[in-house]
């Protein structure tokens, strides 16, 4: 029995022990899932061959009996607050073992002969009809050691690129055999697995298959083959999980993971056209956290199921916001893949929004607050007015002073920008989350020593930010010169060839929205590589965009001048002209450490937060100001 249709699709917290078991902290991760009301809760990447199969270094292992206690916790801890717990059996493939190749580990795959792979060089070997049986079976064991340890449905992937999509692809697998061929043979796996769960588990233990609807990519297979694929799993498996793309593949990296270019429930279409051919109850994925949009898919038939990933990491409480009717409550996913960088940087789904996520057991052993306190918060932009929020609903007394006359900072000049329009989002929901807090908000209000002194606050928040860096170059008083913000917010300002000198994350967002726009944009970056800002997986997505809109990028390129007719600039082949109507400088940030530090002795206790300390992300002001409030008065 399932509570709603709203399951939390797998996401596999890297938190792990070196023999693959899950940490309290794992399961305070999903156990927050199913506080927050998904139905299903599925713990990601469960490697069923430990062997041969992991695809990384960190995989819950599910062929160590070891392992059996900790999964037991955490099932407890998913299945006592009304969910079903769920686990992904996956297997690498051709694929595994990319990181333990040092060890002399191996990889097969379903080709005959040896396959070169272009990521490692390695030499993939064919897996015998012994070795295909051997896995089904690892497969099945994996399913009954899951359903031993309190899991009440299992997830076999056979998607994205790993074992069950390669033996499905007709590109990937040119076997001769039975595993091979038709669509019949290369479903045969799938098929083989899903009856292996079920004669071993039994018929009542769900099993789920993810699939990918189309690879999305020219050398992959198209819908056509994703509509074979599930008729042949018809009735052999109870959901249809229906993705698409491949891992292997760059540029559709951001398909299978929405990026913020793409619209809310962009892969629903491969579902919704499966649907007609099957039977069995289908699920779909992707860019899914509007209640709205999620009701319509149902209603209208083009899924059974709709499951969330980031959107859960995001706002865990977003099934029993949208079941109380509370939507305008709901901290919406901005798809900036800030979370999934981390993980693969940190280990952890850090998300820019919700400083909770990965901090859930931290967050449950909070003490209370023993002593409340007046609480000054100067600065509200994105770190000031989650630092206000935190010390409201911890009790303290708080003003919030912004010195213009809107609440966001200097992100508000984005507020027009398509792409950011779930960025604007989440600003408007934590200006209307102060506006139910009991926050004292004073606009148009600069924090001054003498109005510290007035106020006489306990304690001083200082996020007043940073302002951009303007370069010392000849000409950059000129008319036609702008700073990155200017451009913003009045596009129209600017010339049909813009040269933006400065290629990190601000001067390439800043371009695709110019290109946008038709104007002919380039980037000119002194360094040999874009910023990412460490959000390297965001850069797959802008990249993207940028060879889409044919944005010229220049490297190693250093401007000395600007002039009438554009930008000159010296690279390693000498001096040339970047012809420009409009140059726009993105080149940094200053923190306003100076201004900040003016109030330091103003109140008892102070802290700085934010890009006034170090310019950096949303996610760092934003957990920055979580905990430091969350600590005072403790």
């Amino acid at each position: 029995m399932f509570r709603n249709r709203i399951f939390a699709s797998p996401t596999g917290h890297q938190a792990l022990t070196l023999e693959g078991f899950v940490t309290p902290d794992v399961i305070a991760y999903y156990e927050r899932k199913a506080v927050g009301g998904a139905a299903a809760v599925t713990v990601g990447e469960g490697v069923v061959d430990s062997r041969r199969g992991k695809g990384g270094k960190w995989h819950v292992t599910l062929d160590d009996p070891r392992g059996s206690f900790p999964l037991h916790r955490l099932t407890d801890a998913v299945m006592r607050h009304g969910a079903v717990a769920a686990v992904e059996l996956q297997h690498a493939g051709m694929f595994a073992n990319r990181d333990l190749s040092f060890q002399g580990a191996s990889a097969k795959g379903p080709a005959y002969g040896p396959v070169e792979c272009e990521l490692d060089g390695r030499h993939i070997l064919p897996m015998t009809e012994e070795l295909i049986l051997e896995t089904i079976e690892a497969f099945a064991d994996a399913a009954l050691f899951a359903k031993q340890c309190g899991f009440g449905m299992v997830t076999v992937h056979g998607g994205h690129g790993w074992l069950i999509s390669q033996f499905v692809s007709p590109f990937v697998n040119t076997r001769r055999d039975r595993w091979g061929g038709s669509v019949e043979n290369r479903a045969r796996l799938p098929v083989a697995i899903a009856d292996a769960i079920h004669k071993k588990c039994g018929a009542s233990f769900p099993v789920e298959m993810r699939i990918s609807g189309s690879e999305c990519h020219a050398a992959g297979y198209g819908l056509d083959e994703g509509i074979a694929l599930a008729r042949q799993l018809d009735g052999h498996v109870d959901l249809i999980h229906v993705s698409a793309g491949s891992h292997e593949v760059q540029e559709v990296f951001t398909v299978t993971h929405p990026s913020m270019f793409l619209e809310d429930g962009v892969n629903v279409k491969y579902a919704a056209e499966i649907k007609k051919h099957v039977k069995t109850p289908v699920a779909t994925v992707g860019a899914l956290s509007d209640p709205a949009l999620m009701e319509e898919i149902i209603a209208s038939g083009k899924a059974d199921v709709v499951q969330i990933a980031r959107g859960l990491i995001a706002e865990p409480d977003l099934p029993n916001k949208a079941r109380t009717g509370r939507d305008g409550e709901i901290k919406h996913c901005m798809r900036c893949l800030h979370c999934f960088s981390t993980l693969i940087s940190d280990g952890q789904f850090y998300c820019a929004v919700n400083p909770e996520t990965s901090r859930e057991l931290e967050v449950k052993m909070t003490p209370p607050v023993k002593d409340r306190k007046r609480v000054l918060v100067a600065g509200g932009g994105i770190g000031g007015m989650q630092a206000a929020l935190t010390c409201a609903q911890r009790g303290h007394e708080v003003i919030l002073c912004e010195k213009s006359s809107r609440l966001g900072g200097t992100l508000r000049c984005e507020e027009h920008v398509p792409f950011k329009k779930k960025l604007d989002g989440y600003i408007e929901y934590q200006i209307r989350e102060l506006g139910k807090a009991v926050v004292d908000v004073r606009l148009n209000t600069e924090v001054t020593p003498e109005l510290a002194e007035e106020l006489a606050p306990d304690v001083i928040i200082a996020s007043l930010g940073a302002r951009p860096v303007v370069p010392k170059i000849r000409g950059i008083d000129g008319a036609h010169v702008l700073g990155a913000e200017e451009a913003y917010i009045s596009p129209d300002n600017v010339g049909k060839r813009v040269a933006i000198l400065g290629g990190g994350l601000v001067g390439i967002e800043l371009g695709i929205y110019l290109a946008q726009q038709d104007r002919d944009v380039t980037i000119i970056e002194m360094l040999d590589a874009l910023n990412d800002g460490g959000n390297n997986l965001h850069m797959i997505g802008l990249k993207n965009e940028m060879a889409h809109y044919s944005i010229g990028v220049n490297l190693n390129t250093k401007a000395v001048e600007i002039n009438d007719n554009g930008v000159i600039c010296q690279d390693p082949e000498g001096e040339k002209l970047f012809k420009a109507d409009t140059v726009i400088y993105a080149v940094g940030q200053r923190a306003l450490s100076d201004e900040a530090a003016a109030l330091r002795y103003c109140a008892p206790e102070f802290y700085m937060i934010g890009d006034c300390t170090v310019p950096k992300n949303i996610a760092a002001a934003t957990s920055a100001a979580f905990t430091v409030a969350r600590d005072i008065g403790c």
